[in-house]
């Protein structure tokens, strides 16, 4: 079983590729939220997975709420001991920080101990701030090359229960994961800023990009109402670019997995 979270498609990509090399099956953590489903129950040798995005150097806080919630139990083996065997992959345009270290904890808090975890590169998503731009054409294709060839060799190590960790880290990983996380968790992380343009076309489609089914239409125009996790998938998939984040997003481009 994985549990999965994506915006722009880059960990669903990698959650599929993983969910098709172990014949596992997917649960979407938004959906599985709203409906109020926390409790599971595996067959017995099954793998527990977890593959989301890394924002600003950790797990978005959706993904951790989820965590804190869910209760995942785990049949009694015929012979022998009950093993389980979790894991998570998390996609990340670059760096990952100490994303290892905080879903650990989150499982031990649990009574559950990580056996595995791998980071992926994928072309960039975030451009919510100055500063912040989409990968180019020819690096995106690069990332996206590299990452099926990491992930065809992690996934033979999780068909074999290894235990390992390949985290891309990156550098001052405490002061961006400890200090720099915490306040784009709870200052960025809003949606008061996204507006449209006149060049809004009416079609709806932030409105199904939502994976928290954030934004509504009102007189055909998108309204955001506060439940937001800026992973700027409405801003990403509006046919005619009409959605813009402040400042911040002017003349970027766009970019989802399987536009390019």
């Amino acid at each position: 079983m994985i549990f999965f979270f994506s915006g722009c498609g880059n960990s669903r990509h990698v959650a599929e590729t993983i969910a098709t090399g172990l014949n596992d099956t997917l649960v979407f953590i938004p959906e599985a939220a709203r409906e109020d489903r926390y409790e599971y129950e595996l067959v017995e040798g099954e793998r527990l997975g977890f593959v989301f995005p890394i924002y600003a150097w950790g797990p978005p806080k959706l993904v951790m709420d989820f965590v804190k919630k869910v209760t995942v139990k785990v049949p009694e083996p015929v012979e022998g001991p009950s093993k389980r065997y979790i894991y998570f992959a998390c996609t990340c345009g670059d760096e990952c920080g100490l994303a290892e270290d905080i879903f650990r904890k989150a499982l031990e808090q649990k009574g559950l101990t990580l056996n595995a975890c791998f980071s992926v590169q994928m072309p960039e998503t975030y451009i919510g701030m100055p500063g912040f731009k989409l990968d180019t054409d020819e690096n995106a294709q690069r990332k996206i090359a590299a990452a099926d060839k990491l992930m065809n060799d992690c996934i033979l190590r999780l068909q074999n229960k290894e235990r390992f960790s390949k985290m891309t880290k990156g550098g001052a990983a405490w002061f961006k994961s400890r200090l720099i996380n915490p306040g784009f968790s709870k200052m960025a992380t809003n949606d008061k800023k996204y507006y449209t343009t006149d060049a809004c076309i009416h079609c709806g489609k932030c409105v199904e990009a939502c994976p928290l089914k954030n934004i509504t239409l009102e007189d055909g125009r998108p309204k955001w109402n506060g439940n937001c996790t800026m992973c700027m998938s409405c801003y990403h998939h509006c046919p005619v670019n009409a959605i813009q984040y402040g400042k911040a997003t002017m003349g970027k481009g766009q970019y989802y997995f399987g536009r390019r």
